[in-house]
């Protein structure tokens, strides 16, 4: 078990709120060209959308590729040499991954900006471990719904501002989430503290820890911690659905542009903003973690099937609110997590956790785009565009029944 941190408690709301300032700014940039990189790749194929679904699903899966192998390296390095100089260090290369995707002149160019781009988009993992670091562990949950609001808040401001940018020049979105991503570097060299103090960090740096697969030994050393990490795989994959095929699938079935992508993509922020900045804390205070995790899967469950049925674009959009519970799962389950390691393996948990992510990221992009990909392919006799969100509903489910298993002991 965990102990609580020692630093004084305005010092411990304070980097808490540093870290949810530097994730919203990381996925606002992020969010930005969320409209318009699937877009861009439909271009470079001359419009071929079922062809640009599969490339798409290429490019996700290198992207998770990079952060399989490069976010437990980066959580022992964390846990070695402290959280700070990470975060930063990610951040710088991360923004210039985004000037290397404004420029690129042809699709191998913008590949290649996404296999940087995953390697140094593993810095989330570090801000896990900083919010474990500086946060009792009986307030985990609520810190890391604030951490899920930060993201729901950047995604926002980011696809809406995305969309708008994209309407005016493909490669614009790119230029201002390279000089957002670049700026937020900046301010955390003047204020970013340490929150890993050099009496709590590891002794050294272990590469059979620091492997993908050396990593994910920590998680076997509990049986619940196990059986989270795997309702997390479950949990993940089905989340890919959301980053392969939403912006073709709502362009496809409901003829919706750039504009109205980005809006939409904000809705689901402003959801996501609402359950896990405002909901979660006193959920999870009234009826515990368990219940919680429980509840995000089945709204999310809920949420997959309504999405993949909608017959037209104002019923997907009133499928939002389901959708958007799905937010309790997150912050819940890292809270049962984190308690099951010492302060010392956080970085490592969460690299571990990374890389199950990883491992879904392999999986997820693939299976989701070619299954969209075939049931929309010419020549069918008939079509189920909304057919990776029954899946996505389908895998959900599966995760609600481990959980409910393996969490049923507490």
């Amino acid at each position: 078990m965990t102990t609580s941190p020692s630093a004084p408690a305005p010092a411990r709301q304070a980097a808490v709120t540093f870290i949810f300032i530097t994730v919203v700014l990381d996925v606002l940039a992020m969010g930005i060209i969320i409209p318009i990189l699937p877009r861009l790749i439909e271009d470079f194929l001359h419009g071929d959308t079922a062809r640009a679904a599969e490339m798409f699903g290429v490019f996700a899966t290198v992207w998770a590729l990079m952060q399989f192998f490069c976010s437990p390296i980066i959580g022992m390095l964390s846990d070695r040499f402290g959280r700070r100089r990470v975060i930063l260090l990610s951040n710088f290369g991360l923004g210039l991954d985004y000037i290397v995707m404004a420029l690129a002149p042809t699709i191998g160019w913008l590949f290649l900006g996404r296999v940087i781009s995953g390697i140094t988009g593993a810095s989330f993992t570090t801000a896990y471990a900083y919010i474990a670091d500086v946060t009792p562990p009986e307030k985990r949950s609520a810190n890391y719904g604030l951490v899920g609001a930060a993201w729901g808040l950047g995604f926002i401001l980011g696809p809406a501002l995305g969309g708008v940018l994209g309407d005016v020049n493909p490669r614009l979105p790119f230029w201002v989430a390279a000089a957002m991503t670049l700026l937020n570097a900046v301010y955390g060299l003047f204020v970013l503290p340490e929150s890993l103090p050099p009496e709590k960090r590891t002794a050294k740096f272990e590469w059979a820890r620091a492997n993908p697969l050396g990593s994910l030994k920590l998680l076997r050393s509990h049986h619940e911690l196990f059986g989270l990490a795997t309702v997390n795989f479950l949990y993940y994959v089905s989340h890919q659905v959301l980053q392969s095929v939403f912006v073709l699938y709502v362009g496809y079935r409901y003829n919706w542009d750039a504009r109205a992508v980005g809006l939409s993509l904000a809705l689901v922020g402003i959801g996501s903003v609402i359950v896990q900045g405002g909901l979660v804390k006193p959920v999870v205070a009234k009826i515990g973690d368990r219940r919680a995790l429980l509840l995000g899967l089945v709204s999310g469950t809920i949420g997959f099937v309504c999405w993949g049925l909608a017959p037209t674009g104002l019923l997907f959009l009133a499928a939002i609110p389901f959708g958007s519970l799905m937010g309790f799962y997150g912050p819940a389950a890292q809270g049962l997590m984190t308690h099951r390691v010492s302060p010392s393996e956080q970085g490592q948990l969460q690299g571990a956790n990374s890389s199950v992510m990883g491992i879904a990221g392999l999986i997820g992009p693939g299976l989701f785009t070619w299954t969209f990909a075939y049931f929309i392919r010419e020549g069918r006799g008939w079509q189920l565009p909304g057919a990776p969100f029954l899946l996505g509903a389908l895998l959900l489910m599966i995760a609600f029944v481990v959980a409910f298993r393996v969490t049923r002991d507490r």
